[in-house]
């Protein structure tokens, strides 16, 4: 049923949580699995500029290599963890507005599901921060499972 899955992470608790959801699930199926950073050069071009934005969307990092860092040991988890249960991991590293990329990726890779968390924001909250994980259920048609930041707190 799955033989591809993708999780993308930015390192969070709530990226955390989806990633176990994703590996529970790929070691089921025996599915290898892709751990996916994105970079959001919408967000960090109003601090670098255009110039600086354009030459991280195209691999050239510079003096941001602690951004890379950060991104590499993001899926480095992923990769970690996957290969402790026997999983092959593949791991990604893009620069650019996060839910086309996973779109992209997701079409790219035959991906039959994609796992991400979700802040549980609501209200004005979300509406001023937006969501990657409802642009990404909106723009994909891969389906998409949701893991929700706040179960622990239900418990």
């Amino acid at each position: 049923m799955y033989e591809q899955i993708l999780v993308p992470t930015d390192g969070s608790e709530t990226a955390e949580m989806a990633i176990e959801h994703a590996l529970d699930i790929a070691e089921k199926y025996g599915a290898t699995v892709h751990a996916l950073y994105v970079v959001d050069t919408d967000s960090m071009s109003l601090s670098l500029g255009v110039e600086q934005v354009d030459r991280i969307r195209q691999g050239h990092y510079g003096e941001m290599g602690e951004v890379r860092e950060r991104a590499e040991a993001a899926t480095n988890v992923v990769a970690e963890r996957g290969r402790e249960r026997g999983l092959e991991v593949v791991e990604h590293v893009s620069a650019g507005r996060p839910h086309a990329l996973i779109e992209d990726y997701a079409a790219d890779n035959d991906i039959d599901l994609i796992v991400m968390g979700s802040h549980g924001r609501s209200g004005i909250s979300r509406a001023l921060l937006g969501s990657v994980t409802e642009r990404t259920l909106r723009s994909t048609t891969v389906p998409v499972l949701v893991v929700d930041a706040r179960a622990d707190d239900r418990d």
